[in-house]
């Protein structure tokens, strides 16, 4: 496949690549950057719906079976693809990729970080999500099945971790969520 012919975003990471190998900045100088460009696009919006989601258990069912109504509800924008909230559960964690680039919902979990966008990860999760998760620093009992789910230019998708324990408000909750936990590859 020619340079050409690479997705856009694979040939962004390609650079990006270049410049960290260079040792002219870091994924993470990188990803700094991309947060303060994209106004507004920032994982803090994907925490606010999970927190709601853990609130509010009629909030929570929308969510779940309509992500595009239900974030619109709180305000975001997932316009120009359908949004599909998949949740956690003691026995089934589930992790997001796009293994033909790296679509997400960037409004709802800001830039996607560099190690998302890298073949390693695009294609490693897919044939060995346990490995990579541990390789995260996240270890899962074996009795937890592990569900990888492919993003596309028209579906996006979002974890619903689990909650956290103890009595904690919705604005603490807000706290508890990270990108890594909105994509599969931490725990809240």
């Amino acid at each position: 496949m020619s340079h050409e012919e690479l997705p856009v975003a694979a040939r962004v990471r390609r650079l990006e690549e270049r410049v960290i190998a260079a040792g002219l900045t870091t994924d993470d100088e990188l990803d700094t950057l991309l947060d303060e460009l994209l106004d507004g696009a920032a994982p803090v919006n994907g925490a606010r719906i999970v927190a709601r989601a853990w609130t509010d258990p009629a909030y929570r069912e929308a969510l779940l079976a309509d992500g595009n109504a239900a974030a619109g509800e709180l305000g975001f924008s997932t316009e120009g693809y359908r949004l599909r909230v998949v949740e956690n559960t003691p026995d089934l964690h589930n992790v997001i990729v796009c293994t033909l680039c790296s679509c997400y919902p960037l409004s709802l979990l800001g830039p996607s970080p560099g190690w998302y966008k890298s073949f390693a990860y695009r294609s490693r999760v897919v044939r060995e999500p346990r490995h990579v998760l541990a390789e995260f620093g996240f270890d899962l009992p074996d009795e937890v099945d592990i569900r990888v789910w492919d993003s596309s230019a028209e579906t996006r998708y979002m974890v619903l971790p689990r909650r956290p324990e103890g009595d904690l408000t919705e604005e603490e909750l807000v706290t508890r969520v990270s990108r890594k936990g909105l994509i599969g590859t931490a725990a809240v």
